[in-house]
């Protein structure tokens, strides 16, 4: 992957074949991270998101269920829907909210994918709509969208209930947003890592401002450093973590990163109007 501070980062999801926060007393939670194991395996409302595309293959991203008035949407990058570089819309869609695979992080099961895409697709919630950021498109270059590196998702319902009722949400907060502790998650496919573990990164995230980094990512989050690989795409940025709901304050997603550096885009003011429409309850 490409440095962000010299050029455009790459895209963190991972292509395979089918064949924090707080008060000094408690301790924050998490704690600091480069890039480990999530102290608790799982978060109930943070999961494993896959495409299937054609020609069998699958695309691996993270994504995160919030708050909305139908209970049914999960927030994700726009780029693990489509993207300038990958522009062929998914066949299908589906997400696993708190998953964990079979091998969970076991040596020699290291520096793959494993059956993880197969297994979310097999089991996971299906997604039955989707809406990208307003400005995302993939007939343009990937830097000048980049601002626009966001989309949520409708999921389907089980049983009459929604995933929100299952599993619980986070909460979005837009901009203006600062620096400050935050903590990515997700579920990084490329070595070191299996794509099966949820792994994530913590400490006080840096807002980068012109001037220092590439056009395209102006005002994009940053922790560094952190040493999650491709997969992590659409992962959230977390502040406020409670580690008894499983849930905290959505305030970005992953969108791009380097080798030891991980880069999350906030929300403008207008997503919030977005969530709400595309978030509606069914059938009013």
């Amino acid at each position: 992957m490409t440095s962000t501070r010299a050029a455009l980062a790459a895209l963190l999801t991972c292509t395979t074949s089918l064949a924090l926060m707080g008060a000094s007393a408690p301790a924050p939670y998490p704690p600091a991270s480069k890039g480990s194991p999530w102290p608790q395996g799982t978060v109930s409302t943070v999961g494993k998101l896959v495409a299937e595309l054609p020609g069998r293959q699958a695309e691996s991203c993270s994504a995160a269920i919030i708050d909305s008035p139908s209970g049914s949407v999960v927030a994700t990058a726009a780029h693990c829907i489509f993207s300038p570089e990958r522009p062929a819309r998914p066949r299908a869609m589906y997400f696993q909210p708190a998953y964990k695979g079979p091998s969970g992080g076991k040596k020699g099961r290291r520096g793959g994918t494993g059956d993880a895409p197969k297994a979310v697709i097999a089991h996971g919630w299906r997604v039955t709509a989707w809406r990208t950021a307003p400005g995302w498109n993939s007939k343009k270059d990937l830097e000048s969208v980049l601002p626009y590196d966001w989309a949520f998702l409708r999921m389907e319902k089980r049983n009459g209930r929604t995933i929100q009722q299952v599993y619980g949400a986070n909460k979005l907060r837009t901009e203006p947003l600062r620096g400050g502790t935050t903590a990515t998650l997700g579920y990084p496919a490329s070595s070191p890592f299996d794509g099966e573990t949820l792994n994530y990164c913590a400490g006080k995230a840096h807002r980068y401002k012109r001037g220092e980094i590439a056009a395209g990512n102006v005002g994009a989050l940053s922790l560094s450093p952190c040493r999650l690989t491709q997969g992590v795409s659409g992962g959230p940025w977390l502040r406020d973590f409670d580690k008894k709901r499983g849930a905290g304050t959505l305030v970005a997603v992953t969108s791009v990163g380097s080798k030891n550096e991980l880069l999350g885009r906030p929300y403008p003011k207008s997503a919030r109007a977005v969530l709400k429409e595309f978030g509606a309850v069914h059938g009013r």
